[in-house]
């Protein structure tokens, strides 16, 4: 839904979007158990692997899905695009947790005396994806809303303002690591994905979203027969805020 609106809102194909947002991580099905969304809550694979195998087996699933839709003959610009997905974006996580050991290791090596040298850098390439960055509109929304849909599954009590912020925060990422340098997408084109995305995830997430609640004046009781709790059962509830679709 999130690529598909967007795509919509911008004169995009629609359909293409639609259709990668269901193939385009299908190269997971090769070791689905190393993937956040396919983890049960007793055992996490990744706790027995270091931080640069962890990446190898995520950002494999690039390359897997591609041979895998090469091997059922999908369209190639459905290929195209599980193989763009990603671009050349960083695996942070597991970077950081890289960072973090190396870090442990150079004070653990002045207690004993090691040479600095003797501990291996963290290299920032081997953590991000091979390529290409997106190359069309479409490449670039579903790229968006595969990190969009991704993260908002871990965003506690969403409200309006927690989702826009979300949306904002990954796109400007986004931007800043030119992931969206290869693609024709316009200014104007991001800000209306935007807009779509905001829009599509307050729909997603309508049942958990904490609106803010209206202030209202309570009328004092003419009686203690009339009890707070009563009325407010009986008081109109205060409608959400609009949402101005793109």
């Amino acid at each position: 839904n999130l690529a598909e609106s967007a795509a919509e809102a911008i004169g995009a194909n629609a359909t293409l979007c639609r259709v990668c947002a269901y193939f385009h991580d299908v190269g997971k099905l090769v070791k689905p158990d190393y993937f956040t969304e396919n983890m049960s809550f007793e055992r996490n694979p990744h706790e027995d692997l270091a931080p640069t195998m962890s990446a190898l087996i995520i950002i494999a699933h690039v390359k897997e899905g591609v041979d895998l839709a090469l091997k059922y003959k999908l369209n190639q610009r459905i290929i195209d695009i599980i193989q763009e997905h990603h671009g050349t974006s960083l695996v942070y996580y597991f970077y950081k947790r890289a960072l973090q050991i190396h870090e442990d290791a150079r004070a653990g090596g002045k207690i004993m005396k090691m040479r600095p040298d003797d501990i291996p850098e963290v290299r920032e390439e081997s953590f991000r994806y091979s390529g290409p960055k997106p190359q069309t509109k479409e490449s670039a929304i579903v790229s968006l809303a595969d990190a969009v849909e991704s993260a908002s599954r871990s965003l506690e009590k969403p409200t309006p303002a927690k989702i826009e912020q979300l949306v904002n925060d990954i796109i400007d990422q986004r931007i800043s690591d030119r992931q969206l340098d290869e693609c024709d997408l316009t200014l104007r084109d991001i800000r209306i994905i935007a807009e779509r995305f905001r829009f599509t995830l307050m729909t997603m997430l309508h049942s958990r979203i904490a609106y803010p609640k209206a202030e209202t004046k309570t009328a004092t009781p003419r009686d203690d027969s009339v009890r707070p709790d009563v009325m407010a059962t009986t008081r109109k509830p205060a409608s959400a805020p609009p949402v101005s679709a793109a």
